[in-house]
């Protein structure tokens, strides 16, 4: 943290600029070592100025540096910002003219990093520049934007305040027993309060589920026997042949992705081996593989021939998928059916037929209903959007839960304390109040250098 550290802040190529970002106590100095123009440790802080980058008397390029003084910056040290004509020659020889001048090369990440060891952003704000950067819909980056703004990060805080007024309650009791019966405390006192917290947890968890669709997208399978038209509708929905389609049984041996748009909703959908039992080694593994994402997906596309009648197989599926979420597609509704069900229930069914194109605007609406609802576009995003954040809620409410638990058991109440605390660091932890370092290198290393 006492180092000065530079990184290329744009994509590496031929564009019209490129920027290059130098954070840390000697930042003006260094950058000054090799500019021709004004005197940066003279002039203004967050002001532009034209000149020249130099190796000795060699003009390098012709360039506008930014300076901006601690603490007003992002990572609330002096950062400099050289843009430079775009190209990969002239832009790598500036790089190098900075760590031969005394900065050193930034790790993934590391800005953002020292932002957030600085005290400028919490964890949520840290992670949501990411999610910002990697934004593939206008909801995602919406999304992005709330979590950046502090709006999560105060979710979070109101959430640890209300566990600690619980938690003080029982201090004052635990302390000064005198003042109030510990009996009375539990049932008046702690168990409303509870209760309240933990509904709002609840929502909070239901809500954060949305945002996870909306910028992680919806793992979605299709499953199904061989030639039902798995392949055939990935290709439709991609609107590409990026499977291959045949009438042979087996051609799709190992899964085929690809990632498609509905409406600001993202499936990122996956033909998969034809179910069957067969002798071919590598066929077989691909089934192996379908049969395993059933419990990864968020949503299976159940596909059926509706001229074809359920087998043993079918009936096998169904059984695999009965408590996930699913569509029941029945395609081929061009033909003759010869499809029946008789005693088993299939939920969400659609007929199509993929040769004519006729039921896939419904199969799409169906998915978006199934996900979201009346949400998309009026969706609040003041939720949390990532694995990390919500397995720590979902750890924290579990605490909570433990602590009813005692409640309802009469437990004394130091024990049930130790589970509200436990809840408190749970939730200080997303937004980084309590962490490890192993944690923030691990998270921080997935950023891109320079940012």
């Amino acid at each position: 943290m006492n180092d000065t550290i530079a990184a290329i802040s744009t994509a590496l190529g031929i564009g019209a600029i490129s920027i290059i970002r130098v954070s840390g106590n000697e930042a003006i100095s260094i950058v000054n070592k090799i500019f021709k123009g004004p005197n940066l440790k003279e002039v203004n802080s967050h002001t532009i100025h034209y000149g020249y980058i130099i190796d000795d008397d060699k003009i390098i390029d012709e360039v506008l540096v930014t300076v901006m003084l601690a603490p007003r910056t992002f990572t609330t040290e002096d950062v400099v910002e050289i843009n430079l004509h775009g190209g990969i020659s002239t832009t790598n020889k500036v790089l190098e003219l900075l760590l031969n001048n005394g900065c050193r090369l930034a790790l993934p990440g590391e800005f953002t990093k020292r932002a957030f060891l600085n005290g400028r952003i919490d964890l949520v704000e840290a992670e949501s520049v990411m999610d910002l950067i990697n934004a593939k819909t206008d909801q995602a980056r919406d999304i992005a934007l709330t979590q950046l703004k502090g709006n999560v990060s105060n979710l979070i805080k109101d959430l640890r305040n209300d566990i600690l007024d619980i938690l003080a309650h029982i201090e004052v009791n635990i302390d000064y027993p005198e003042y109030e019966d510990i009996e009375q405390l539990t049932n008046n006192e702690l168990k409303p309060s509870l209760t309240l917290l933990i509904d709002k947890m609840n929502k909070i968890l239901a809500k954060s589920q949305n945002n996870i669709y909306l910028t992680k997208g919806i793992k979605t399978i299709i499953i199904g026997k061989p030639n039902v038209g798995k392949s055939s509708l990935l290709n439709k929905l991609l609107n590409e042949d990026k499977a291959i389609v045949t009438d042979i049984e087996g051609t799709t041996r190992d899964i085929v992705e690809g990632t498609i748009n509905l409406d600001g909703i993202l499936l990122d959908i996956i033909d998969t081996a034809g179910i069957r039992k067969t002798n071919d080694k590598v066929e077989n593994i691909g089934v192996q593989k379908s049969l395993e994402l059933i419990d990864k997906a968020d949503l299976i596309l159940f596909m059926l021939n509706m001229n074809e009648p359920l087998t043993d197989m079918d009936k096998k599926i169904i059984d695999l998928i009965k408590n996930k979420k699913y569509i029941t597609i029945l395609n081929k509704k061009d033909l003759p059916k010869n499809l029946f069900f008789d005693n088993i229930n299939l939920n969400n069914i659609v007929e199509i037929s993929i040769i004519n194109n006729q039921g896939i605007d419904e199969l799409s609406k169906m998915i978006k209903d199934m996900f979201l609802n009346e949400q998309i576009g009026t969706q609040d995003y003041t939720y949390l959007s990532n694995s990390r954040s919500i397995s720590l809620l979902k750890q924290a409410l579990s605490s909570l839960n433990e602590s009813m638990k005692g409640i309802n058991k009469n437990i004394p109440i130091d024990m049930i304390e130790i589970d509200l605390k436990n809840a408190w660091n749970y939730l200080g932890e997303i937004i980084g109040e309590t962490y490890t370092d192993e944690l923030i290198d691990q998270l921080f290393s997935q950023f891109c250098v320079g940012k």
